[in-house]
């Protein structure tokens, strides 16, 4: 009986609690309401124009309609975090609208790029990426605005008066087709793999500008084999042959995950996809390729409305077992992390249901961690053990460019080590410069073999070392001379 009476007893409390919440209007799942502060004005957090009252609304696109090449003016809300697994027109219609779009797309976008750099294609006399087969590009090639002469004239307007007076040449890049993004892959790449032909939109980047295809490979753990491909790009079809006695048999499994294809968000067996035909996905290594990077390109997938989202570069996997964090604003503690997390469907579970799962086993993404735990930088012949230049084999311009790299261009700051990075996340508030919104808080990418690796921040908007040399002039308003920059960059070529 005590039984039964405590049973109504705690049922007409919970009755009554809840006809005082309904009463009151506080039907919270069954908590009390949060504090909502009456009369807020919120303070611009010395935002200034890169708060989001002076910011223009993101523009309402669907799926595959062009969007600004300025999205970094723009900010907001979108209309929901998810997406779905429709395309807005049928299949056939989706076809003829970008078989009509595409060209005059691309016509504006290589008009866009050549507004902002002059790809003259001019390279340095004897110097080329790792495997000795490509070039690397001259620089600077930033457009500057009308009216400064040089960026040594640029360099005598503050902050505020590059800013006011719009002579910031180093603002964001945006994808080129920003509202369906997703995986650009480089001419090279797309002709080796014509299944990764988009139907929508190509690379807005001349291969001249991009990594050597296929790059070499170096393991920590054969270095005397120097590059282990022999100038070939690994593959299902010849991985074994190459490794077979190389690796573990726990590596071996790792890269086979690496190089095995899986449907993503546009590239999938689905009519929601950008190729033409059905395609079997991609793998790491479409663009990751020989464990470094082919230059595509993606959204960050940290942020939502799609429009937010910042375009990223393909970071190279070389020397990930010096990386204490990984994913430029994730902040992703270990390679097996890496592995499982990587956002082959834009960071959406529906996408997931409907295309298919990856699906990993936690075993599977440790022994992919396993073999990018053994992919090496590339020799460095003029460094010493403790990553300094051996004085005999070093130009007095590349001893002159170490020197400034440690005191006055503070590149040091955040880059020195083995691997010249610090592993940490930093805002360089270059919002200071231009009137957007701000990127926040990126992660240093290391500079160990940085010469194999254009074009440089984190969305490509510096195409040459030189380029990366002058944006940081800027912003750090460093008031290097010209002889100083391109001592940095003459180092740099030797890391």
């Amino acid at each position: 009986m005590k039984k039964k009476q405590l049973i109504l007893f705690l049922t007409f409390g919970a009755l009554l609690f809840l006809s005082f919440q309904i009463a009151n209007n506080h039907l919270h799942l069954l908590q009390s309401p949060g504090v909502v502060i009456e009369d807020y004005v919120e303070p611009d957090y010395e935002l200034g124009s890169g708060h989001i009252d002076s910011l223009i609304p993101y523009p309402d696109v669907k799926k595959g309609e062009r969007t600004p090449f300025d999205l970094w003016r723009y900010g907001g809300k979108g209309k929901s975090s998810f997406t779905t697994p429709d395309l807005p027109m049928s299949w056939e219609e989706w076809l003829k609208f970008h078989e009509k779009q595409k060209p005059e797309l691309m016509a504006d976008v290589r008009n866009y790029m050549n507004s902002r750099f002059n790809f003259s294609g001019e390279s340095y006399d004897g110097k080329t990426m790792s495997g000795g087969r490509k070039p690397i590009m001259k620089g600077p090639i930033s457009r500057l605005p009308k009216g400064i002469s040089s960026f040594e004239d640029l360099d005598s307007y503050t902050p505020e008066e590059i800013k006011n007076k719009k002579l910031f040449p180093f603002v964001p890049l945006a994808h080129p087709l920003h509202s369906t993004a997703h995986m650009l892959f480089p001419d090279s790449w797309n002709k080796a793999h014509p299944e990764h032909n988009r139907i929508d939109v190509n690379h807005d980047f001349p291969d001249e500008y991009l990594p050597e295809f296929p790059p070499p490979m170096f393991l920590s753990n054969h270095k005397e084999l120097g590059d282990v491909t022999k100038g070939k790009e690994v593959t299902l079809a010849n991985y074994y042959e190459i490794f077979n006695g190389l690796l573990t048999p726990e590596q071996m499994e790792g890269l086979n995950e690496l190089l095995t294809p899986t449907p993503t968000t546009w590239f999938n067996h689905t009519p929601h996809r950008v190729t033409k035909e059905p395609s079997a996905g991609v793998s790491c290594f479409s663009c990751h390729v020989n464990g470094h990077t082919n230059g595509a390109i993606e959204l960050g997938p940290d942020s939502r409305p799609n429009l937010a989202r910042l375009r990223v570069d393909t970071p190279t996997m070389r020397g990930n077992f010096n990386a204490m964090q990984l994913g430029s604003k994730r902040s992703i503690r270990s390679m097996d992390h890496f592995a499982e997390v990587e956002e082959y469907f834009d960071g959406d579970p529906g996408m997931q249901q409907h295309i298919g799962q990856r699906g990993l086993q936690r075993a599977l993404s440790n022994r992919m961690g396993d073999f990018n735990s053994m992919l090496d930088f590339p020799p460095a012949p003029k460094l010493d053990g403790m990553g300094n230049l051996i004085p005999s084999k070093s130009t007095k311009q590349e001893l002159l460019g170490e020197s400034l790299f440690r005191g006055k261009a503070k590149c040091a700051t955040c880059h020195y080590g083995p691997a010249f990075v610090d592993d940490y996340l930093h805002d360089l508030k270059v919002e200071r410069f231009y009137k957007g919104r701000p990127e926040g808080p990126i992660k240093t990418f290391p500079l160990r073999g940085i010469k194999d690796s254009p074009p440089y921040l984190h969305d490509g908007r510096l195409p040459t070392l030189a380029d990366a040399t002058e944006f940081f002039n800027v912003i750090f308003e460093l008031k290097l001379t010209k002889k100083e920059k391109e001592a940095i960059t003459a180092y740099m070529m030797c890391l």
